[in-house]
C-alpha cells in the first residue's frame, strides 16, 4: 500500500485519535465548519494581504496610522468576503459581532507589534520606513513538499533578516504555549525547509495573535522529532486501511460542554 501524503494536521490527528484520523483521511467523511476555523482563515488572509498594500504614500510621520488603517480595512473586507461561509454557521448576530470584534482586536495587536518592529529597525539600522517595511516583508503562504517522505506543509511566513531565517505560523489560540502538537508542526516545517534548501531555519515559532510571537531554536533534536513522527505514521497507515486498526482514543475531546468531535455520531465513543 502506497504511503498517503501527510501533513502536520493529519499527523497530529493520528496522534490524538487514530479513529478520528481514519474517518477524516481514509474514509474522508465531511467535517463540520465552525467559527474558529473560519475566523482563523480570515485572520490568515488579512496578514497575507497586508504586505501587498500600497506603501508609496507612507511616510515616517503617518506610517503607524496607515498600517492600523490597512489592517482594519482588510479585516472588514475579508469578513465580508467570507460572508457565505459565516452565514452557513447560523450564528446569532450578536455572536458573529463578538467574533468579528475579537478578531479585529487580535489583528490590531499584531499591527501594533509590527509597528514596534518597524520603529526598532529604522532606529537600529538607520532605515527609511519603506526600507524597513521591505526588510520585514516575509515570503507568505508557501507550500513545501517532500516526495521522499510523503509529507507537506503550508508555511504562513518565512522571514530572511540579518543572516537569519525564521519560519512563523499564525494562530488565534487563547493559550500562549507551544504544546506538543504545535512543536511537531514547527518541527515538520523545519525539516521540509531543510530538505528543500539544504539548511535549516535558525528559528521557528508561532505568533499567537492574542498575545505575541514565541520562537524556538531549530536543532537536530527538532529535526529528528519530525523524521520519527513521519516514519511512524507511514509505518501504520502504509500497511492497513481497516477501521479496526485505528482504535478510538476516548477523552474529553470526544464531547464537551459546547460541542463535540465532527465524527461523534459515527464513532459513538460512549456507546
Amino acid at each position: 500500500m502506497a504511503n498517503r501524503l501527510e501533513s502536520p494536521s493529519s499527523i497530529n490527528t493520528f496522534n490524538q485519535c487514530k479513529r478520528k484520523y481514519y474517518y477524516s483521511y481514509i474514509e474522508k467523511l465531511p467535517s463540520v465548519a465552525n467559527i474558529h476555523q473560519v475566523r482563523g482563515n480570515i485572520a490568515h488572509s488579512v496578514l497575507e494581504n497586508f504586505f501587498d498594500i500600497d506603501v508609496s504614500e507612507i511616510t515616517g510621520e503617518n506610517y503607524a496610522l496607515k498600517f492600523r488603517s490597512a489592517i482594519q480595512t482588510l479585516c472588514i473586507g475579508q469578513w465580508r468576503a467570507y460572508g457565505t461561509r459565516l452565514r452557513a454557521l447560523n450564528l446569532a448576530k450578536d455572536r458573529e459581532r463578538f467574533y468579528f470584534e475579537e478578531t479585529m482586536l487580535m489583528l490590531m495587536n499584531w499591527a501594533n507589534q509590527f509597528i514596534t518592529k518597524i520603529e526598532a529597525r529604522m532606529k537600529s539600522k538607520n532605515k527609511t520606513i519603506i526600507e524597513a517595511f521591505n526588510d520585514l516583508t516575509p515570503i507568505r503562504e508557501m507550500e513545501y513538499k517532500s516526495e521522499n517522505r510523503q509529507v507537506r506543509g503550508f508555511i504562513d511566513a518565512i522571514r530572511e533578516l540579518d543572516d537569519e531565517i525564521h519560519i512563523i505560523d499564525y494562530k488565534t489560540n487563547s493559550r500562549f504555549d507551544i504544546k506538543d502538537s504545535i512543536r511537531l508542526q514547527l518541527a515538520i516545517y523545519s525539516l521540509l525547509y531543510f530538505e528543500k534548501h539544504g539548511q535549516a531555519p535558525h528559528k521557528v515559532g508561532i505568533f499567537f495573535l492574542r498575545h505575541k510571537l514565541k520562537m524556538i531554536n531549530v536543532d537536530e533534536q527538532l529535526l529528528k522529532l519530525a523524521r520519527e513522527e513521519v516514519e511512524l505514521i507511514h509505518a501504520h497507515t502504509g500497511i492497513t486501511a481497516h477501521v479496526a486498526d485505528y482504535p478510538r482514543t476516548v477523552t474529553g475531546l470526544c464531547k464537551w460542554k459546547t460541542g463535540q468531535c465532527d465524527y461523534y455520531e459515527t464513532c459513538k465513543p460512549h456507546g
